[in-house]
């Protein structure tokens, strides 16, 4: 029984260290979505998030570290980040009453403005509701950050700037994705030192 704990401990670890290795080569993709984020804040924007489960999870993860802090040691005032997942009455409402792929779309639509930054989670990459309010983004002005698995989706294809998750099942690309966020909150984070 511990050796085979070992094992599906060792291999678990070895696939997730695998997907986050592969951000390396993303390193521009990572740097041109932080860059997109502090432009929206700077200019009084705001910074959205969604996604699906776990990825619904990473969403509100990622907004609580701009609206707080990462705990790095930075002093800087609260960032505006929504996440999209968090308002249970507006998201079953929305699901009854217009469809279950209008859920993000339709809060994106009553609280975006043009300059905004949607940061769109998921590990598919073809998930209806996310691709929905990708697309309502590119249409209101709103730039959209992917943050996806392997290949190339239609998600990646409406996104200003596509971040893969290069692994080789949920979990891995989950793990990337939380690396990700990690890095966009701190690279936007530094920019507003004092400020």
């Amino acid at each position: 029984m511990v050796k085979m704990c070992e094992n599906t401990i060792n291999n678990a670890l070895d696939r997730s260290i695998t997907a986050i290795e592969s951000l390396r080569s993303q390193k521009d993709a990572i740097a041109e979505a932080a860059a997109l984020m502090t432009k929206s804040i700077e200019s009084g924007g705001t910074i959205f998030f969604c996604g699906n489960g776990g990825s619904a999870a990473d969403s509100q993860h990622a907004a609580a570290e701009l609206v707080g802090h990462l705990g790095l040691g930075i002093d800087r005032r609260p960032l505006p980040a929504i996440a999209l997942t968090t308002d249970t009455s507006a998201i079953t409402a929305i699901a009854n009453d217009f469809g279950f792929d209008s859920i993000f779309a339709r809060q994106l639509a009553a609280l975006g403005k043009p300059g905004d930054v949607l940061v769109a989670i998921s590990t598919s990459g073809v998930s209806g509701n996310i691709i929905k309010a990708a697309q309502h983004a590119n249409g209101a002005g709103i730039k959209v950050i992917a943050l996806v698995g392997p290949d190339k989706t239609a998600l990646s294809k409406t996104a200003d700037c596509a971040i893969h998750g290069r692994g080789s099942d949920t979990p891995c690309i989950q793990a990337a994705h939380a690396v990700v966020l990690h890095i966009l909150c701190e690279l936007v984070e530094t920019n507003f030192i004092d400020r």
